[in-house]
């Protein structure tokens, strides 16, 4: 997986059958180059046939054949690209690199292409980690709903039910998009300081909120949407130029408030309030988010660390779970997590 904050390829290996999950197994992090990072970051808002893109889609490529290149004995990858621009109700989406490639290269199956045929069945297209996250609830042992809280680039959440029978059955899960996640924390500090990210939420620990600027929130289009709902990388970036006149350490704060603020807002739409949230993502290691978060919430928040899974690579298990729910024709999206009208298996299968 290699997300919204484009720092590199989380790869991890799972046992499944796609419903269950029998083991986690070894995982591997490969950094995106620093000439990698600014392609990707040029490539941003593109899509299929503008010109230029051949390098992009070599170095996606093969920043995740580096990273899988250590494994042994894999029946199947998924492969989910980078996300180079988001427009379900428009254009589509486009998540480059290409897998039939990878398989050639690889000489293991590849599913990929995972978000196009629910875009084509009236979905957002995302979020798809919804379906791992049922099948975590259940690992887990939850016996009560709970909130799996993703804080990328973009956060997104998603409501589990563990005593539904299915992740697609009515009332199993409720998903979406809340907001910004890391993102745009991310690219002001890169900006102001040249750092890559907010290492412990220092910065913005020592900053206050600006409530004029977090007050734009309430006119944002976005948070008056109703689920389900999806997010561009981009689409909150006006709050970046809002914040560019505040300090270092205001600006940052504001900008960890937005987040958490997006996802306040986004629990109204809960059938009930969770037992407990589970933080994933690199905004786990967020303190200033995380203890905003507690804050502002009636239930405990923890990372998800705290129930035995791992944080950094879950994204990562997810599309090596959904790419084996498609090898066998399950469905990897419903309409209460993207908005598709029935439940879709998504994903195109190359062989090598």
């Amino acid at each position: 997986m290699s997300g919204t904050s484009m720092d590199g390829v989380d790869a991890a290996v799972l046992e499944t059958d796609g419903e269950t999950v029998t083991s986690f197994g070894p995982s591997a992090f490969r950094p995106y180059e620093p000439q990698d990072r600014a392609l990707l970051r040029e490539a941003l808002g593109r899509w299929p046939g503008e010109p230029g893109l051949d390098a992009v889609e070599a170095a996606v490529r093969e920043a995740h054949a580096a990273a899988i290149a250590g494994f042994d004995g894999l029946e199947l990858i998924g492969f989910h690209g980078q996300t180079l621009a988001h427009d379900p109700k428009g254009r589509g989406t486009h998540q480059i690199g290409r897998g039939d490639r990878l398989a050639a290269e690889a000489g293991v199956p590849v599913v990929w292409d995972f978000r196009a045929a629910d875009v084509a069945s009236g979905g957002e297209g995302a979020p798809l980690v919804p379906f791992f996250h049922f099948a975590l609830a259940r690992t887990i042992g939850a016996t009560a709903p709970v909130a799996f809280l993703n804080i990328g680039g973009v956060a997104n959440v998603t409501w589990v039910d563990p005593r539904a029978c299915a992740p697609e059955a009515p009332g199993a899960l409720v998903a979406f998009d809340t907001g910004p996640g890391n993102a745009l924390l991310d690219d002001f500090l890169s900006e102001r300081l040249g750092a890559a990210f907010d290492a412990d939420g220092a910065t913005s620990g020592a900053g206050r909120a600006c409530g004029e600027v977090l007050g734009r929130l309430a006119d944002h289009p976005y948070i008056r949407r109703p689920p389900p709902k999806s997010l561009d990388r981009q689409d909150f970036h006006g709050f970046l130029d809002a914040v560019r006149g505040l300090s270092t350490e205001d600006g940052a704060a504001t900008l960890a408030a937005l987040t958490v603020a997006c996802v306040i807002e986004g629990a109204r739409h809960f059938p009930e309030p969770p037992a407990r949230w589970l933080v994933c993502g690199g905004g786990r290691r967020n303190r200033t988010l995380m203890a905003m978060l507690g804050a502002r919430s009636n239930a405990p928040v923890e990372a998800v660390e705290a129930a035995g899974l791992d944080g950094d690579m879950l994204e990562a298990q997810a599309f090596a779970f959904l790419a084996v729910r498609v090898l066998r024709g399950l469905p990897t999206s419903a309409s209460a997590t993207t908005g598709a009208r029935l439940p879709v298996s998504g994903g195109r299968i190359s062989r090598p």
